[in-house]
């Protein structure tokens, strides 16, 4: 049943004044997210560091769901990704740093309703992370100031699914290794078998929880920063049936 909301979600009537207003947190958190990730048209089409800058790490995952929500209800928000691409061209300052599997169903960008220099994605099969991607990481937010890491898994994951089963097939037999100690560490009564969709999809939440909890460990730059209260890392699960961005507490 679709929710009868007072206000659409698509809806892009937030202007310059809003928009500040809501990146001091004072606006409702139910606002259009697409209005807190692009700058007022009137200026540029693409996120601005001024702007971005007024954001806490909070108002910035609220947006991720906002625009996921416009997302499942098929009221997108409208773009010219010329504009995005133009305005964006000479520098880009990224909310967000995502860790996010291949699979071709689930692109961030598209899942969250967002533009060209919303986020940084890094992409590789399972959302594992290694030393590349921690690197990656600290780029983004300690030199391009990104304030969110947010790890993203999603339901019937085919390297999930490859992990239980102990698949070996040139350099993902590795990458499926970081990935196996989700698989021992879930807690599952049921069939541990990767055609038991229920023990995969249980793995891949553990395996994002576990990714997050990885890179406070092996990466000091984040941790500190997290621990100053500059930026949050976060896990969330993608449905690939129902479209739901599900964010973890």
């Amino acid at each position: 049943m679709r929710q009868t909301l007072g206000h659409p979600l698509g809806c892009d009537c937030l202007g310059r004044r809003g928009f500040l207003k809501l990146a001091t947190g004072a606006a409702a958190v139910g606002i259009s997210g697409g209005s807190v990730f692009l700058a007022d048209r009137a200026r540029a089409d693409a996120l601005t560091k001024e702007l971005r800058d007024k954001l806490t790490p909070e108002q910035i995952i609220q947006a991720m769901k906002n625009g996921n929500k416009r997302f499942r209800m098929g009221i997108r928000k409208e773009r010219n990704y010329l504009r995005e691409q133009k305005a964006s061209a000479k520098g880009q300052y990224p909310a967000a740093v995502l860790l996010t599997c291949i699979d071709s169903r689930a692109p961030a960008e598209v899942i969250m309703d967002l533009g060209l220099g919303d986020i940084f994605n890094c992409r590789v099969a399972g959302n594992v992370r290694n030393a590349d991607i921690l690197g990656s990481m600290e780029f983004a937010c300690k030199l391009a100031g990104a304030k969110v890491v947010l790890v993203m898994g999603h339901t019937a994951c085919g390297a999930i699914k490859g992990a239980i089963d102990n698949a070996e097939l040139g350099n993902l037999t590795g990458l499926l290794t970081k990935i196996k100690p989700a698989v021992e560490e879930t807690t599952y009564t049921g069939e541990r078998l990767a055609k038991n969709y229920a023990f995969v999809d249980a793995v891949a939440r553990k395996n994002v929880e576990m990714t997050v909890a990885g890179i406070r460990k092996d990466s000091p730059v984040l941790a500190e920063l997290e621990a100053k209260g500059e930026i949050k890392i976060a896990g969330a699960m993608y449905n690939l049936e129902t479209g739901a961005a599900e964010f973890f507490d």
